[in-house]
């Protein structure tokens, strides 16, 4: 396949559901490294998409842990490419949940939220080879 001209304003959505074994801490609290993960896997499919490469995640500008992600979460990540330099790429990332456990209700209910809940930002370098 070859490479597509990358454009500002690409935007690129992944979900997940956040399975219980990713808990780590009281209360079913997943670690942060969790999502940053998911920007660096939705990083490269931006890379793919743009320069037709997995090219490199070099660095984040600004991480912002807003609110909790817990297990039963499902969450969307999104990415949205804000800059184009010769081979670097500025990104905005974001992770919403959009449904949460309601483990009052039962041990396997569980609610769509009326609101996406923002609870981690990013912004980001990849790069593109030369």
């Amino acid at each position: 396949m070859t490479s597509r001209p990358a454009m500002v304003g690409t935007t690129i959505t992944h979900r997940r559901y956040v399975p219980y074994v990713h808990a780590h801490y009281g209360g079913h609290l997943v670690d942060g490294a969790y999502v940053l993960g998911l920007f660096g896997d939705i990083a490269t499919e931006m890379s793919i998409r743009t320069d037709g490469d997995e090219g490199l995640f070099a660095s984040y500008a600004d991480v912002q842990f807003i609110g909790p992600l817990l297990a039963g979460d499902v969450i969307e990540v999104t990415a949205t490419l804000t800059r184009m330099g010769r081979r670097s790429r500025g990104v905005d990332f974001r992770c919403h949940v959009i449904c949460r456990a309601a483990p009052d209700r039962s041990p396997s209910a569980a609610v769509v939220l009326d609101e996406p809940l923002l609870i981690t930002t990013a912004t980001g370098t990849i790069v593109a080879p030369s």
